[in-house]
This record gives structure tokens, C-alpha cells and sequence, in this order.
């Protein structure tokens, strides 16, 4: 059986940053409605591209592997909000509304939805949550405001109902292919595990049988190899490579690069 997707809460989530940011989780849980209000952000996600700037309101399909570059404005901040939909609420969503998908949704991960004046007004709606005293918002409060943003998403982009409310879970794919493509995205083997429609058990024997090697001694050798190239041949910054490649920290990066190489990163 597939491993099942851990479970997430209604979220409504301000973020400011005042430096360029590359931080954070590369996996998209839950479908996502949000707004830039200032800077600009850069979205790699299935394989495509994506530029978002500001005053742009953008829609991002759940169950994604997703990088995310965020460019504060000269002498300024990036700052976004964002309305996270959990299954649990679109399910009952579904059931007290009598909401479902149609068909399948064949589209794009990442949508640019059109300014309107639903949006706009909502946004202005959610000037709370962009206050310090933001947590002390009751959790009854921000599920009545994820519902709205359902709703008025529905109102705005009716064929967005295919994806909101397919339940579907990932199906069993073809796990290298999979893998070749995605390796340098920062997530656990559960996430990985989950997206190929597997146990992470299964998982692993699967993953042993078609490369000879463990996952994580191949994922981490895939990306050393990469970062060999960038910076060597490419001359790219340590600091812009060990992140791009799937390492979480530089310390981390450093020390596997001087185990596998027999020299820092930095002396290439």
C-alpha cells in the first residue's frame, strides 16, 4: 500500500524575508492559493519554470516536488500570504456541499490566477494574519477563512473543482525514472517513498533492486557528482551550488564532499 500523506491543518501563513531565500522543505503537501505583496519569487515544478512578482495571486497543485528561489525588492522585504487547503477540510467541503471533480486534472502544477475583486478583498481580509499577535487567532477562525478562499476560488475558476476535490492519492510509477529526475529536491525517503506510490519498505527494496546501491548512499553520491561539475567546470559558488543539488546544510555538504573528493568544496 501506498504510504499515506501525512496529515496537515487549514493554514494561513504570512512570510517576510529580507535576504534572497532558498530554505524550506521542497514538497508541496497541500493545494495552495497565494499572494506576493512585495518582491518577487522563482518556482521550479514538474519539470517547468515559473516567475512570480508582485501583486500576482497564484494557485499550486498539492503532492508536488517544488524549488523555491525568493527575491526581496532593492532595500526592502519578499513578503507573501499564503492559505494552505488541507484534505480533511475539502473532503468535508465535498460532503456538506455536494463538490466533486469531474474528471482529472491534466493541467499545469502551477497556475497565475487572474487579479479580480474577490481576491482583492479577501487579501485585504486577511490583514490579521500578517500581525505579530497572528497566533493568537483562534484555529475555528482561519478554517472559516481557508472555506472562503475555497469557495471563492470556485467562483473565480469553476475548473478548479477537478483538482480541489480529486482525493486521489499517487498511484505506483516507474520508481528510477522518478528518481534520475528528481534526486536533487530536499526531501525524505518518505516523501519520495509516498510521491512513487509505494511503502517506504517497498521503497527501499525496489530502489535496491533496480540501482544495486541504497537510496541514500545513491542519492547523496548523485549529488556530489553534480556539484563536483558546477563548481569545477561551471565555476559556480560553493554557496550557490550545495543547496541547488539537495544538501540541507554547507557544513553537511562540505564534510561529504571532502570524504568523497579527498578535498574541500572550496578548494576545487
Amino acid at each position: 500500500m501506498p504510504l499515506s500523506n501525512p496529515k496537515t491543518s487549514p493554514r494561513i501563513l504570512y512570510s517576510c524575508y529580507s535576504q534572497v531565500s532558498r530554505a524550506g522543505e521542497q514538497f508541496i503537501a497541500d493545494h495552495v492559493f497565494g499572494y506576493i505583496l512585495s518582491g518577487d519569487s522563482e518556482l521550479y515544478v514538474n519539470g517547468k519554470n515559473y516567475y512570480f512578482k508582485q501583486g500576482d495571486y497564484r494557485f499550486l497543485k498539492r503532492n508536488e516536488l517544488a524549488k523555491f528561489v525568493k527575491h526581496p525588492p532593492a532595500g526592502g522585504e519578499f513578503k507573501t500570504i499564503t492559505i494552505g487547503m488541507d484534505q480533511a477540510t475539502l473532503q468535508s467541503m465535498s460532503a456538506e456541499l455536494d463538490l466533486h471533480a469531474d474528471g482529472p486534472y491534466a493541467g499545469e502544477s502551477a497556475l497565475f490566477l487572474k487579479p479580480n475583486e474577490l481576491f482583492s478583498n479577501y487579501i485585504g481580509s486577511l490583514a490579521p494574519y500578517m500581525d505579530k499577535s497572528s497566533d493568537e487567532i483562534s484555529p475555528a477562525l482561519t478554517l472559516h477563512k481557508v472555506k472562503e478562499a475555497v469557495m471563492i476560488l470556485l467562483e473565480t475558476n469553476p475548473e478548479l473543482k477537478n483538482i480541489l476535490f480529486d482525493f486521489s492519492e499517487p498511484g505506483k510509477i516507474d520508481l528510477e525514472a522518478f528518481m534520475v529526475q528528481n534526486y536533487r529536491f530536499n526531501v525524505d525517503l518518505n516523501r519520495f517513498a509516498y510521491l512513487t506510490g509505494r511503502s517506504l519498505a517497498t521503497f527501499k527494496r525496489d530502489f535496491e533492486r533496480i540501482f544495486n546501491i541504497s537510496p541514500n548512499r545513491w542519492i547523496q553520491q548523485q549529488r556530489l557528482k553534480d556539484a563536483y561539475f558546477l563548481i569545477k567546470e561551471k565555476k559556480h559558488k560553493v554557496s550557490d551550488v550545495y543547496m541547488d543539488v539537495g544538501f540541507k546544510d554547507l557544513s553537511h555538504f562540505s564534510f561529504a564532499f571532502k570524504k568523497a573528493y579527498g578535498v574541500a568544496p572550496s578548494a576545487v
